[in-house]
């Protein structure tokens, strides 16, 4: 074999590892959203469950509350070629938060009216973050939705009047009633509801790849079902509806089917808004 015959052989080789250069970034923790990107045409699998992957080969991944201290990453390229990847996920301490004074009902429903109501609401909800919309609109930088004193965090444990709850799964703001939520990315309203059982005033926005945010016990809805939003344009306003003590915002994220957590994807509160 000529000396220039083995130099192309070489760097074809080395464009070939180039072209299927995994990679990824982000949060590989208990909460966290990694972004990632393959080659285009490739398929991607965490823990052998299917994860979409846009035309320009990047995708989404989400890591639950309690995820397991590894998973299991596989991607086959359009060559059939495989790479496998094993993630190992960092352990988080969750805090535990006591909530009293809420009403009962509202705690324990217990009315058929009330149960049916949760059921329809529940399944509403799962219909709009399931929308499929192959977009990329969470690889943006991540704004606050809004500003102000944290009284609420990820994954602490429910203690609501006393009786354990499941684990609180966003961030709450605490903002006065009237105070302008705005879009922390690029998306489209999949759900806008002025008052589910729960969580009251809700907005859905799909990031794409079924990455979506939500926003809870809204007062005011300012954009509609459908409508496309920029970052930073206003989408609705704070309220005290649904099952809350006080005006705030829940401001929660999925990843599919797994809930995230939203100050993994956003700087450091400014510590003039948190007073």
């Amino acid at each position: 074999m000529s000396g220039f015959v083995a130099s192309l052989l070489l760097l074809l080789s080395l464009c070939m590892d180039t072209a299927f250069a995994l990679q990824m970034d982000g949060g590989f923790t208990q909460g966290g959203m990694v972004i990632g990107s393959a080659d285009p045409g490739a398929r991607v699998w965490l823990d052998e469950e299917a994860v979409p992957v846009g035309e320009d080969g990047s995708f989404v991944l989400g890591f639950a509350r309690d995820a397991a201290p590894s998973a299991a990453l596989r991607v086959r390229y359009a060559d059939g070629r495989e790479e496998r990847r094993a993630l190992e996920i960092s352990k988080r301490e969750f805090r535990i938060q006591r909530i009293d004074g809420l009403p009962d009902r509202k705690v324990t429903p217990r009315s058929k009216e009330d149960l049916e109501r949760i059921r329809r609401e529940a399944e509403a909800v799962r219909q709009a973050r399931s929308v499929q919309r192959k977009a990329s609109d969470f690889r943006q930088a991540f704004i606050w939705p809004v500003t102000g004193r944290i009284s609420g965090v990820y994954g602490s444990q429910r203690i609501l009047n006393g009786k354990p709850r499941r684990p609180h799964m966003g961030v709450d703001i605490a903002r006065p009633a009237g105070t302008v939520v705005v879009a922390p990315a690029d998306g489209v309203v999949v759900l806008a509801q002025d008052d589910l059982f729960f969580s009251g005033g809700t907005l859905i926005i799909d990031h794409g790849m079924q990455m979506n945010t939500s926003y809870l016990h809204l007062s005011r809805m300012l954009v509609e079902e459908g409508e496309r939003v920029k970052q930073g344009q206003p989408i609705a306003e704070v309220g005290a509806t649904g099952r809350v003590t006080g005006p705030h915002l829940h401001w929660g994220a999925n990843v599919r089917k797994v809930r995230i957590d939203p100050q993994l994807l956003v700087p450091p509160m400014p510590v003039t808004a948190s007073k």
